[in-house]
């Protein structure tokens, strides 16, 4: 999953400058990642620094700046599916589900030895992830290849995927409830978590043959 080109050696960068707000941030989020199981204390020789991004909401979103990793990586040339070619499938469809999976690729384990490889330095200590993190090239593609393969039965029928989000499409109400059921199942069996959907033209929100995500 995080194949490098040969010949390389780990690389550890310094850590950014924070202000006491980005400090107070840090020490809550890497408490959370902790509990959840997505890090854990590192001795790797790797070390990429970490930087906040302000979302719209006014949070902060914790990123690791993996640019230097990236240059080394081999790429994953698994391909992405045309946005255009997505919705190609959806004629003569009047109920749509657009679903999203929580939290995304943290969802996707690494490959132990891969671990090390994703180490971060912050002022509270050196951490690893055990599940893919943002900011890796290759983790679009990985995690495409893993819901081709979940939903592999039912690409184009009814369920269309761009890497974490998931579209259901039907002709009817009736078979709309009958083509959630088998996706949430799918989903269930997989311990793929999804943290909402919305449906657009059916009961409840029905507005017109249109998604309402």
């Amino acid at each position: 999953m995080i194949d490098l080109v040969p010949g390389t050696v780990p690389i550890s960068k310094a850590s950014y400058w924070m202000v006491p707000a980005e400090l107070k941030e840090l020490q809550a989020q890497l408490i959370d990642l902790l509990d959840k199981g997505f890090i854990r204390p590192s001795v790797s020789l790797w070390g990429a620094p970490i930087l906040f991004v302000r979302k719209k909401d006014g949070s902060f979103r914790l990123c690791v700046d993996y640019r230097e990793l990236n240059k080394v990586m081999i790429n994953n040339k698994y391909p992405l599916p045309r946005i255009d070619d997505l919705f190609d499938h959806l004629q003569g469809s009047r109920v749509y589900s657009k679903i999203d999976l929580q939290p995304g690729y943290h969802q996707l384990k690494i490959k132990p030895e891969d671990v090390q490889k994703t180490a971060f330095r912050t002022r509270y200590g050196h951490y690893e992830f055990t599940v893919m993190p943002f900011g890796l090239t290759n983790a679009p593609a990985a995690f495409m290849d893993l819901m081709n393969r979940v939903f592999k039965e039912y690409l184009d029928r009814f369920v269309v995927v761009f890497i974490d989000d998931i579209l259901v499409y039907s002709r009817s109400d009736e078979e709309h409830a009958e083509h959630l059921r088998i996706v949430l199942q799918v989903l269930g069996e997989e311990k793929l978590y999804a943290k909402a959907f919305g449906t657009g033209g059916g009961t409840g929100s029905r507005q017109g043959d249109r998604l309402a995500s």
